[in-house]
């Protein structure tokens, strides 16, 4: 995917190198990155779904994960149950992570009464703005997942921090603020996670889709990862997959895996590298 490939080439660029708090698991060093901030990508859905294809992207741990926040779950036993252990490291001895990505986005607490669905808002505000595209929810489309009450009791605060919707003639699309980007490890699933919550969302409120637009604060490459990276921007992208959603599904509390495939994906062989915590 030529737009990611975009961003990895200006961090390299245009970063600066900065000292960070994260450590690499395997020594407990410290590890600097290579930093810019503020960057904007552009994806149009209709072109295919943006799997990145210079190396694998392991499409089953992202639709887990998706499926994981969309349940409000914030216990990753219920993501090793599928053999996904990408939120491990940040989980306590019982489990749970905190109040990140799945409570914020189904049960943001409200001081004055419920807590608050934000992805049922998302959705009633969508077919209102079908009935009626002057609506006043159409600017309205909103999921955060940034909550300064919970911050300390998150085990990461939110790093995709919040996503406003927009559907314009008939289409979909996603607009994606995240204040930090691992680009290697992490930017990659990042996208291929909106792209499908973006696709979800079209297919049960019975839309097109449009963009999905991915705006980054600090979008970094750790310096573990410089050798993989080079190795990226050498490899010439194959053509973007498709993606497949069961057409019997009318909920997005009813979907499951076996929902939801990816077809002709093609890509380079896997590159590795450590995640820094």
């Amino acid at each position: 995917m030529k737009q990611y490939l975009d961003l990895l080439r200006h961090v390299l660029d245009h970063g600066a190198r900065k000292p960070t708090r994260a450590v690499l698991l395997s020594t407990g060093q410290k590890i600097d990155a290579i930093s810019v901030f503020g960057y904007q990508m552009r994806v149009d859905l209709n072109e295919g779904f943006p799997a990145v294809t210079t190396k694998k992207l392991s499409f089953n741990s992202v639709v887990h994960e998706l499926l994981w926040f969309l349940s409000g779950s914030t216990d990753v036993k219920e993501l090793k149950k599928h053999n996904v252990t990408i939120w491990d490291e940040w989980a306590n001895e019982s489990g749970d992570v905190g109040p990140i990505y799945g409570k914020q986005w189904r049960r943001w607490e409200s001081p004055n009464g419920p807590p608050i669905d934000q992805l049922a808002y998302l959705l009633n505000g969508i077919e209102e703005v079908k009935r009626d595209p002057t609506a006043s929810a159409a600017r309205r489309l909103v999921i955060s997942a940034w909550n300064p009450a919970d911050v300390a009791a998150m085990s990461v605060p939110a790093c995709h921090t919040l996503s406003q919707f927009s559907l314009t003639e008939g289409r979909l699309s996603c607009q994606l603020y995240q204040r930090s980007a691992d680009s290697f490890l992490g930017v990659p699933f990042n996208i291929a996670s909106y792209a499908l919550l973006t696709h979800l969302i079209a297919h049960v409120c019975g839309v097109g889709v449009g963009d999905f637009i991915h705006t980054f604060g600090d979008v970094h490459i750790y310096t573990n990862h410089l050798e993989q990276v080079e190795e990226q921007l050498k490899r010439r992208p194959y053509p973007l997959p498709r993606l497949w959603i069961d057409p019997a599904v009318t909920s997005l509390d009813a979907i499951e895996r076996k929902h939801i495939a990816l077809q002709e994906y093609r890509h380079h062989p896997a590159l590795l590298g450590e995640v820094a915590v």
